[in-house]
């Protein structure tokens, strides 16, 4: 049987151009022109006025962090269904993270339970929103608490770019906005991430950071601690050759959305996770929940699909359910099981690839539909 995987890069061969003059002008290293193409390319497409691209989205939430100014001991609030990623930069400055619940909207961080951590904690150094599985949270509200504390805001956007809310891109409300080119992301550098932010100066320092904060002498001279997070002149080029083909990825994933929905709108148990009505999604993944009084459960599901050599996955495991992180804080508004758990419990992720044929995308909805006509 055709093995069908979750999400995997979609290589275009205009890539091979860009790597290829990398090898022939032996710009092989963290810098050159493939760097600063991808740079000006995805600012340009997003809305931003400068850009540093970096090795991971990871460091590029890291260097956020640090530009945020987050400390040892201080405290920031991060939404709990998120990728540990998300997190774990927290916690490489040794500051504390509170965790927040999500809203059954948008599946993101919840404005009333954000509002609740601003009153229990009043001061935190920062605060980071995500965009799950590429919808956008409802920005309006989380700038706007944020305003009014005046705390800075970082924007998890590694799963949405291309993402819209009210018509503006994800990744540029907040002071600091990082995307992933993971191999599974709408589009890739293999592996790779941006930093954007509402202040150049702001870009040029994580740029700096990011070439081990080597001072500008002749000699090898450091004022303060850097990082090696700059992003090759290889990738970068992988980059700049799937730029073009974006709009392209997400409406093959939202053409992807559109056909689950459609397939199990007759199934009253099957529920599409939800999209922000003010906005635009990417559709990066395609995830469904399954309602708690249905005989089929999640697991149920992926076994079935995983026997006929199909991929699917859990939705992130919330983080205030995860060993590494069940000792911080975790802020919701109602008492009882939360919005983050319930999700976590009741969904899955299913093939989101963009080169599924029409094929594949019947035989997929077909073992999912066959467990619930056999409840």
């Amino acid at each position: 049987m055709k093995k069908i995987l979750l999400a995997t890069p979609t290589m275009h061969g205009k890539e091979r151009q860009y790597i290829q003059e990398a090898f022939e002008t032996n710009q092989v290293a963290p810098l050159g022109s493939n760097v600063d193409a991808f740079e000006d390319k995805v600012a340009a497409y997003v809305g931003a006025s400068s850009a540093a691209a970096l090795s991971s989205g990871t460091a590029a939430l890291h260097l956020s962090v640090l530009l945020a100014g987050v400390k040892e001991n201080d405290i920031v609030f991060v939404p709990s269904l998120t990728f540990a990623a998300s997190v774990n930069p927290i916690r490489y400055e040794k500051a504390i993270p509170v965790l927040i619940d999500s809203e059954r909207d948008t599946w993101n961080m919840d404005g009333a339970a954000l509002k609740k951590a601003f009153e229990k904690y009043p001061h935190p150094k920062a605060v980071m929103a995500v965009h799950l599985y590429g919808t956008s949270a409802h920005m309006d509200e989380i700038c706007a608490i944020c305003k009014e504390h005046n705390v800075p805001l970082i924007e998890d956007a590694a799963e949405s770019l291309g993402t819209t809310y009210k018509g503006k891109m994800t990744g540029t409300f907040g002071d600091y906005g990082i995307y992933s080119f993971n191999g599974n992301k709408i589009i890739t550098t293999s592996g790779g991430g941006i930093l954007v932010a509402k202040r150049d100066e702001d870009v040029e320092k994580a740029r700096f950071l990011s070439r081990q904060a080597r001072d500008p002498a002749r000699h090898y001279q450091h004022s303060t601690i850097g990082y090696n997070y700059r992003m090759s002149n290889i990738v970068a080029g992988i980059g700049c050759g799937q730029m073009g083909y974006l709009k392209d990825h997400i409406e093959k994933k939202r053409k992807i959305y559109q056909i689950y929905k459609e397939a199990f709108s007759d199934i009253k148990e099957i529920e599409m996770n939800p999209l922000n009505k003010d906005g635009a999604d990417n559709n990066w993944l395609s995830c469904m929940t399954i309602s708690s009084d249905s005989n089929v459960t999640p697991a149920q599901v992926m076994d079935a699909l995983e026997a006929e050599n199909i991929e699917t996955r859990p939705i992130w495991k919330p983080m205030h359910l995860q060993p590494v992180f069940e000792k911080y804080d975790f802020i919701q508004v109602e008492d009882g099981m939360s919005v983050s758990e319930d999700i976590f419990n009741r969904g899955l992720c299913l093939p989101s690839d963009i080169k599924n044929t029409k094929e594949d995308m019947e035989r997929i909805i077909k073992i999912v539909r066959n467990q619930f006509r056999q409840q």
